[in-house]
């Protein structure tokens, strides 16, 4: 760090970040009281495609060098095992608020609405981004996202299979059938919601977005239903419950409808055809992963806490989305 970043000199005060990041994070504070965070890959034998921290600093640099998106500045990128055992990144701390409950129940009704619309507004800065001219043209395959993420997911979760799920059967064969027309490409996030999001300390606003695990290049309207999902989450729903059935004027924060049409307006689109379907691919997205999830912890390759934290949420994340398209079928 001291050969990379201007002014920085040890030694290092080291702490690690908790939650349930995949690549795990870490809280750098130097001897001048500069802070700093470092990501890095997990130990031991991993999956080729899988805790690319290379692809993840080579996004917010990119980010960082010629958007407006906000992102932490990224400092450095050390691909040399040697240094601390793995790949690892180094980018800045940003003191800020992190909303891990959806309710953000310390957050007044008006201020939940302003950080709503900023969370709109951020992700359509994203998916704005002209992704070859800041030099991501290869960050992933240009069109099909949507076809080829349906085969993948539902490779994955045949793979991962625990029971027999009706909904998640029908899912998979009613999703590729009915893929709406039109394919469109820009710089997809992956992972886009509030809790992967830094507020400010004191204003309703979004200063950074974290956890480009999982980003590349696909269609926007995908990214755009899974940051939608939690509309059609009820209370106790998963691990931290949504907004499904509550009022949503009282709570501060714009309906779906609301929500969708500020986000056209933003990317420049007359509307957002065939939502229903983008929101069951995202339901169904989800319900493979969290499925892979569970069947880890069964086999005991992750928590048994895990497990039990995961077991019925593949089950009520497809019966969701089914219900959301069936009767279309």
């Amino acid at each position: 760090m001291a050969s990379h970043i201007d002014g920085c000199r040890g030694p290092l005060r080291v702490l690690q970040f908790e939650g349930g990041q995949s690549n795990p994070t870490f809280h750098l504070t130097d001897a001048a009281g500069r802070m700093f965070v470092l990501r890095k890959k997990p130990p031991g034998k991993l999956l080729p495609s899988a805790h690319q921290v290379d692809r993840e600093f080579r996004v917010i640099k990119a980010l960082s060098d010629h958007t407006d998106v906000p992102v932490p500045k990224p400092y450095l990128l050390c691909q040399d095992d040697a240094v601390i055992g793995t790949a690892f990144y180094i980018m800045e701390f940003m003191p800020g608020r992190i909303f891990a409950d959806p309710n953000m129940p310390e957050v007044s009704p008006a201020d939940r609405g302003r950080i709503f619309d900023s969370m709109n507004d951020v992700l359509a800065r994203i998916h704005n981004v002209d992704y070859r001219a800041v030099g991501l043209a290869e960050y992933g395959r240009e069109g099909q996202y949507i076809p080829r993420q349906i085969a993948r997911w539902s490779s994955q979760y045949d793979l991962a299979r625990t029971e027999h799920i009706e909904s998640m059967e029908h899912l998979k064969q009613w999703l590729p059938a009915n893929i709406p027309p039109g394919d469109e490409t820009r710089i997809n996030h992956g992972d886009y919601r509030l809790g992967n999001t830094i507020v400010h300390l004191t204003e309703p606003r979004i200063i950074g977005v974290l956890d480009w695990e999982l980003s590349t290049l696909g269609h926007p309207l995908a990214d755009l239903g899974y940051n939608c999902m939690m509309y059609h989450f009820g209370q106790g729903f998963g691990a931290s419950g949504g907004y499904a059935g509550m009022d949503l004027e009282a709570f501060g924060i714009p309906g779906e409808a609301e929500y969708l049409a500020a986000y056209a307006r933003r990317t420049g689109r007359q509307g957002i055809e065939h939502w229903d379907f983008y929101v069951a691919f995202s339901l169904f997205r989800l319900a493979a992963i969290v499925q892979g999830v569970y069947k880890r912890g069964l086999d005991g390759n992750a928590s048994s806490t895990t497990a039990t934290k995961y077991g019925n949420r593949a089950r009520a994340m497809a019966d969701l989305g089914w219900s959301m398209v069936k009767t279309r079928a």
